[in-house]
């Protein structure tokens, strides 16, 4: 509750913000500095059978047209009519200087609201480095979230040079484990440690049974290291040494008492880009300008994170806590496409009672591997 009250929220937004300042940012670690990359540890040789997507040895380029862009409030923003008329859309306002939405073939695909700080893709809530603002007849988005988000999502195409081979290996991440309970609800006797394996078993399964190799970080009731930073590290360097097309780490989470009963839902984590702010930050930290290794696969987390969001709310029929950006250790130093789902909440009763059951946690494996398939058809279509 301090974090939430020193940054000045609002009531209403306490609420909204209470998830990721109470639960994430104790369990999961900001980023910090960099462990060794690839070049260090590839001693350990690929995974048996498996052809890593090369590694690029030159900068990765955007497609070279540029967007136009305004300064406002001292940011560089785009106009969202600039959207529209290059991926030959309609815009139209939905509530004049307040709500525009964007049309294809007659039917709406995004919708962007001033002062908000998201925006709805085919339904699906994805939080912006940027708030909208409104501004001469128009609404604006951050200029980092037109190259970084809402472009590669509108037209993964554009960017097929750019994008990694359909993954083949896969490391599933059950988080917490051992002496690390991870999130608690003490009167249903559930401990995050014991759903997130659950959860990868039965993933695991459903993955092989499509084509994939899939290797977990740990198998049984146990920590990869004794202090919390080095587990975490411990874990993406599994994925690192095995030279993982993908790495998916898979919690369930939690906030203060005071909110439980308000507060529940999925949401799915990607690495912020370099320069961006991450969803539960209002101001620059040391951490905005840096370039992790995980940022060399910016392109492809936006596609991964957006497919396994959209499928879990599908699926789960769970309320869409957003398809948010943070840094992550485990997200930093991947060296692969990199994604974390938080599944449910442990903390609200109702939601907890569901992931009890074996039916929903098997509804939730389901609902990441349809996510992964939908990512891989993706990027499939881009490099036809």
């Amino acid at each position: 509750m301090a974090d939430i009250v020193k940054h000045g929220f609002t009531p209403a937004r306490r609420v909204q913000f209470a998830g990721r300042f109470l639960v994430l940012g104790a369990a999961l670690l900001a980023c910090g500095e960099p462990t060794p990359g690839r070049a260090q540890t590839a001693a350990t040789g690929p995974a048996p059978g498996h052809s890593p997507s090369p590694v690029p040895t030159t900068p990765r380029r955007f497609p070279t047209a540029l967007w136009p862009v305004t300064r406002l409030f001292n940011v560089d923003r785009v106009d969202v009519r600039d959207i529209a008329a290059r991926y030959g859309m309609k815009a139209a306002w939905r509530q004049a200087g307040k709500v525009m939405q964007l049309s294809e073939g007659g039917r709406v695909r995004i919708e962007f609201e001033d002062r908000n700080r998201d925006c709805y893709l085919d339904g699906t809530r994805i939080m912006l480095g940027e708030t909208v603002v409104f501004y001469n007849g128009s609404l604006y988005v951050g200029k980092i979230d037109a190259i970084k988000t809402i472009a590669p999502l509108l037209r993964p195409t554009d960017y097929a040079g750019l994008l990694p081979a359909r993954p083949k290996l896969i490391v599933l991440d059950a988080g917490h484990g051992g002496s690390d309970p991870g999130k608690q609800n003490l009167a249903l006797r559930l401990d995050e440690k014991d759903m997130t394996l659950d959860v990868v078993r039965r993933l695991k399964k459903l993955l092989e049974l499509r084509g994939y190799q899939v290797r977990l970080t740990r198998t049984d009731d146990s920590r990869l290291a004794r202090d919390q930073r080095s587990d975490l590290l411990a874990r993406i360097n599994i994925a690192n040494r095995a030279r993982a097309d993908l790495f998916l780490s898979i919690h369930f989470n939690a906030v203060d008492p005071l909110f439980a009963a308000r507060v529940s839902g999925s949401e799915t984590y990607v690495l912020t880009p370099q320069f961006q702010l991450s969803s539960s930050d209002d101001r620059k930290d040391d951490t905005v300008d840096k370039a992790y290794p995980g940022n060399r696969q910016d392109l492809a987390n936006v596609l991964l994170g957006y497919q396994i969001h959209h499928h879990m709310l599908g699926t789960l029929k769970t309320s869409d806590r957003g398809y948010k950006r943070a840094r992550y250790a485990v997200l930093c130093f991947a060296e692969c496409p990199a994604a974390l789902i938080e599944a449910a909440y442990l903390s609200n009763d109702a939601e907890a009672r569901r992931v009890a059951t074996p039916e929903f946690l098997q509804r939730i494996a389901e609902a990441i591997a349809a996510g992964v398939d939908g990512y891989a058809a993706q990027l499939g279509q881009s490099q036809k």
